[in-house]
């Protein structure tokens, strides 16, 4: 077999915005790992591979200058085709790079996620094999954890049986004509949630066939992942821990709710601030701030710049946590204490959380809200004001 009868379609066009990059626009494709973006050491597999002689890759609408600059180092090899754009969804983006190769089709088809760089040779040597085999098979690994099926109460319905399933991965490798079928099929009857080409083709009447994954080819999704890929790839850098606190403190004024970690909260008063007010944020803002010896939340939005006038705080916090990250850290947990007589917290506590973990991207246990009073003591006793004090706990790259 030729090399140019094997293609691939490298999936890219997602925002991956979970990832928390430092740009919290950038999906996490385009971040930089060790040196390089994520999608140039994914597309850089592929076209070192002999065996490979056409890569496609599918992109967002929007992220044509990402691309270019994501792949300038790549940009004159000879494999590499021009990107193509995707859809709305994973589906329609595998759609849109198959169709972009059937002018010159290829007898098999590989495809691949962008976010998982760390694809080996040996795995795509198999995934080819497979191909030539089965015309239609997918990487997998065995499942560690116990697996449960739950209603939408949340109720236990069923516990399969474990030895018996897989975690799917990719390069998920099939005949490039039964791909496109299987996909032109489920467009012509409007179906469009297929997550995995697979199942894809599993419903289309096709025999998949599961071959053995890597554990080693991880997808790059939330922060941590990136931190432990970054470690993976640049092991003689050691992390060591640092402690940031944090305080906030906003008077009461006129208004109908505050802003207390994200959340609106109804409130006989509002409070006096430049921007929304937000003494949960703004607390946490400074703690990271203090964990990278790097200023204050009013060093880097005065409050003398119109521009922050009314500002929604999750901007600030976002802009903490990107720092971080741009200086290869981990953000390992968050705790902040409300002081205040009113309003009560305890009724927004989860929702706080859930919040900070979403404006951080991270897992919500690593964020801690509390709440106290000052026994009626001082301006907050008095109810004249609110009040937050926070930490944050991260890990640094050692200079």
């Amino acid at each position: 077999m030729s090399r140019t009868e094997i293609a691939v379609v490298i999936v890219a066009a997602g925002r991956g915005l979970r990832a928390g990059a430092p740009d919290q626009h950038l999906p996490k494709q385009y971040r930089q790992l060790a040196g390089a973006s994520v999608l140039a050491r994914t597309l850089d597999a592929f076209l070192a591979h002999p065996a490979i002689g056409r890569v496609q890759t599918v992109i967002g609408a929007q992220d044509a200058d990402f691309f270019a600059e994501s792949v300038r180092v790549l940009a004159d090899h000879a494999k590499l085709l021009p990107p193509v754009i995707g859809g709305d969804t994973r589906q329609e983006s595998v759609f849109a790079g198959l169709h972009a190769l059937r002018h010159e089709p290829p007898e098999i088809v590989l495809v691949h996620d962008a976010a998982r760089p760390f694809v080996s040779a040996a795995l795509i040597d198999a995934a080819i094999d497979a191909a030539r085999a089965h015309s239609a098979a997918i990487p997998a690994i065995p499942v560690t954890d116990t697996i449960k099926e739950v209603d939408d109460a949340g109720r236990v319905t069923a516990t399969p049986e474990r030895a018996r399933l897989r975690a799917v991965q990719t390069p998920q490798a099939f005949d490039y004509r039964l791909l496109l079928d299987a996909h032109a099929r489920a467009r012509a009857e409007a179906l469009c949630a297929f997550t995995d080409d697979g199942a894809l083709a599993e419903w289309a009447g096709g025999a998949v066939t599961v071959f053995a994954g890597d554990p080693a080819n991880v997808k790059l999704t939330v922060a941590a992942d990136f931190a432990a890929a970054e470690q993976r790839l640049r092991p003689d850098v050691r992390l060591v821990t640092r402690v940031g606190t944090g305080f906030d403190v906003h008077a009461f004024a006129p208004g109908d709710h505050i802003w207390l970690g994200g959340v609106r909260i109804a409130h006989t008063q509002g409070v006096i601030a430049h921007s929304d007010g937000d003494v949960v944020l703004h607390a946490l803002t400074d703690a990271l701030l203090g964990a990278l010896a790097d200023g204050d939340i009013g060093s880097h939005f005065p409050p003398s710049d119109p521009q922050w006038k009314g500002a929604s705080s999750d901007r600030f916090l976002a802009h903490a946590v990107g720092l971080l990250r741009a200086r290869g850290g981990v953000l390992d947990h968050l705790d902040a204490t409300v002081i205040c007589e009113t309003p009560k917290v305890g009724p927004h506590r989860e929702a706080i959380r859930e919040r900070i973990a979403g404006i951080c991207a991270i897992a919500i246990d690593r964020v801690s809200v509390k709440a106290t009073t000052s026994e009626r003591l001082g301006f907050t006793g008095r109810s004249e004001g609110i009040a937050a004090q926070a930490a944050a706990t991260v890990r640094l790259p050692e200079t």
